[in-house]
């Protein structure tokens, strides 16, 4: 018979994602309280509790499935995105571009002063700068929210991520060029590598549809092509080592407007979608230790009061400008909460340079377990009071 813990192994991410899936059903209908919340706490109790058996690697088929899972997820996300919005209303750009700097500007201060080096301050600032879409996505889907809070929210994230991925890639890139501090090796270096995602993206959102619409078979095989369309890009841009978030979100802003309609049925990828969504935000929490998480408590629960404060203050400055009331503007800012899954795999992406930033961010890691859990709850407050959910107020 085979041991224990050999079996335990063989299981292990089987057995965590059933039990989180189940306890998320149990929990959010007894709550109300978002799944994505419960999956995190499941993910990181057991993580801690058997930590071989929920084992990940850069390259583990788990890591890989992960990437897949928020690809899926960016690509929805970049389709409910609409450019022309921005045009008309240029002040949701002006706020996300001034909201991300004055985070990243706090950040970087209060990391400095406490101490931290200045090239592991920048990447930490530059990763507070993001809101993870992934969290926002599937509040807004769980919640079926509509509205003006809603839609900037996406917008704002749209930006955050765009931002946070350059910022990131440029700090990461003078880390690599650091022998030749070289920072216009590492911006140009960046630039080309995002433009390239981009490119990749975009020539894939405007050839799926075109072959859907060749086969005639748009509305039949229309979530299937989609979902090939994510997974070659993210495995290609692993292989080319180019940016998978930019490169999924283009993908899913292209098919919009190349006007592919995304019907309800196809929301979340249906029922593997699903199961992928489980496996994200499970894997999201199981990379961080209860060491670090206690190392970095303290500056990391500084740095969340100050992300919070900044972003919620940011956007409400904007909000009569932008077009909505001052209490909209303010809930907006608070539903930008979220951060944990988008910061979890662009650090699990800079692995494959050989470069391993987890062990330098201890305050990164408290952040992380904190946002996984409460970060979804603000967004779904926030949408709750703003009345533009289904769901009443509990």
């Amino acid at each position: 018979m085979p041991e224990f813990q050999v079996i335990l192994a063989d299981l292990g991410w089987p057995l965590a994602i059933a039990l989180a899936w189940l306890l998320g059903e149990f929990i959010h209908r007894w709550t109300q309280l978002p799944r994505i919340s419960v999956y995190g706490i499941v993910g990181f109790l057991l993580s801690q509790a058997f930590p071989e058996a929920l084992a990940s690697g850069a390259s583990s088929t788990v890591t890989t499935l992960a990437n897949f899972a928020f690809g899926l997820i960016l690509f929805e996300f970049g389709y409910r995105i609409n450019l022309r919005w921005l045009g008309i209303n240029p002040w949701i750009l002006v706020t996300g571009l001034v909201e991300s700097a004055a985070t990243f500007g706090v950040v970087y201060l209060i990391a400095t002063l406490s101490g931290m080096p200045s090239l592991t301050s920048l990447l930490l600032a530059s990763l507070a700068m993001s809101t993870s879409p992934a969290g926002v996505l599937r509040v807004i889907n769980e919640q079926n929210s509509s509205g003006q809070v809603t839609e900037r929210l996406l917008h704002l994230v749209a930006i955050n991520c765009v931002l946070a991925v350059f910022v990131f890639k440029v700090v990461v890139g003078f880390w690599v060029f650091e022998t030749s501090g070289s920072l216009t090796q590492a911006v140009s270096h960046s630039l080309i590598e995002l433009l390239i995602s981009a490119a990749m993206g975009a020539i894939l959102g405007f050839l799926v549809p075109a072959v859907l619409r060749r086969l005639g078979a748009l509305a039949q095989d229309g979530t299937i092509a989609f979902a090939l369309g994510v997974v070659l890009l993210v495995a290609g841009s692993s292989a080319f080592e180019v940016s998978p978030v930019l490169a999924t979100l283009t993908f899913g802003l292209a098919a919009r407007h190349s006007r592919v309609a995304f019907s309800r049925t196809e929301r979340n990828f249906g029922g593997i979608g699903e199961l992928l969504t489980v496996l994200l935000f499970v894997f999201a929490v199981s990379t961080l230790e209860w060491s670090r998480v206690v190392e970095g408590a303290g500056l990391g629960m500084v740095l969340l009061l100050a992300r919070f404060l900044v972003k919620t203050a940011s956007v409400t400055v904007f909000a009569k400008v932008g077009g909505i009331s001052w209490r909209k503007g303010m809930l907006t800012g608070v539903a930008l909460a979220p951060m944990s899954v988008f910061v979890t795999l662009l650090l699990e992406q800079t692995r494959y340079m050989g470069i391993v930033l987890v062990d330098e961010l201890a305050a990164l890691a408290a952040m992380t377990l904190v946002l996984e859990v409460l970060g979804p709850i603000f967004t779904q407050r926030a949408l709750i009071w703003a009345a533009e959910t289904t769901k009443k107020e509990i």
